[in-house]
């Protein structure tokens, strides 16, 4: 009975957490396309690096709000607290400490030493810098073409 107890307060914890998430989401969106009127270069210099980060932070969330829908997806499912991966109950101090986690400890563990990545949500910004990397190499002289004036 006390799995059960801790799991509703869980679920309730998992609630308020997407809807005050929601409603950030909804304000960073909603001041996204604000201007704040004509200014210098270093003006719109700021407010592009406010916007960059702003956005980065809306990613972020987006992806934990993800998270959070999964599990109390999980909760009304039946399978919340179960590992994804091994299928064993997943510790209630583990899900009090990342309530939106669909691992154990050991699997989450595996997960990380292979260089795993979520499987929900591509991260194109990581294959992209995978990419970059395949093909960067050092420049040497030889590279470098010059006209013959």
């Amino acid at each position: 009975m006390a799995r059960k107890d801790a799991l509703l307060k869980l679920h309730h914890r998992l609630t308020e957490q997407r809807d005050e998430l929601r409603r950030k989401l909804t304000h960073q969106m909603e001041s996204v396309g604000e201007q704040r009127g004509p200014g210098d270069l270093g003006d719109q210099s700021t407010i592009d690096t406010d916007q960059e980060l702003g956005s980065q932070l809306a990613a972020l969330e987006s992806r934990e709000l993800t998270r959070i829908e999964n599990a109390l997806a999980a909760i009304r499912a039946g399978t919340y607290g179960q590992c994804e991966h091994c299928e064993k109950s997943i510790p209630i101090t583990r899900l009090k400490a990342l309530p939106h986690t669909s691992c154990c400890i050991q699997c989450q563990r595996e997960y990380e030493m292979v260089g795993g990545t979520e499987k929900t949500v591509d991260n194109w910004e990581s294959a992209w810098e995978h990419q970059a990397r395949e093909n960067d190499h050092e420049l040497t002289v030889r590279d470098v073409k010059m006209d013959a004036r």
